[in-house]
């Protein structure tokens, strides 16, 4: 496509998008939301309230519920894998479920990480 031809295409998307942007202005339904909204959040800054507060005040089941939600989100998590390691050079297996084992950063050391991870069984 040519310039000239984009460029007329994205003037006319914008044309109809302002008239969008008008439409919703004018709309009285839009302009209640934006007042309440307004008016909600004055009423909220002059007590010291969050939402959150709110909805624990008015829905304290739906508070508890989402407060649980969230917490058993973060909290499970697939438990870790026991990898073993064993060092061909002189026999030694270390078992470990993370990277933060003294004698395995030892090796990583000595023999390089990409090296030690192909000791693993």
């Amino acid at each position: 496509m040519s310039k000239l031809a984009e460029f007329k295409a994205l003037e006319a998307q914008l044309a109809a998008q302002l008239q969008q942007l008008d439409a919703m202005k004018n709309d009285s339904g839009l302009k209640q939301e934006i007042e309440f909204e307004q008016k909600l959040r004055a009423l909220l800054e002059q007590y010291g309230m969050g939402l959150r507060q709110v909805i624990s005040i008015l829905d304290p089941a739906k508070a508890l519920k989402v407060a649980t939600v969230s917490a058993s989100s973060t909290a499970q998590r697939k438990p870790r894998e026991v990898k073993r390691y064993k060092n061909p050079h002189n026999g030694e297996v270390v078992e470990t479920k993370g990277g933060n084992h003294k004698t395995l950063k030892q090796w990583k050391q000595e023999y390089g990480s990409d090296t030690v991870e192909s000791w693993v069984k």
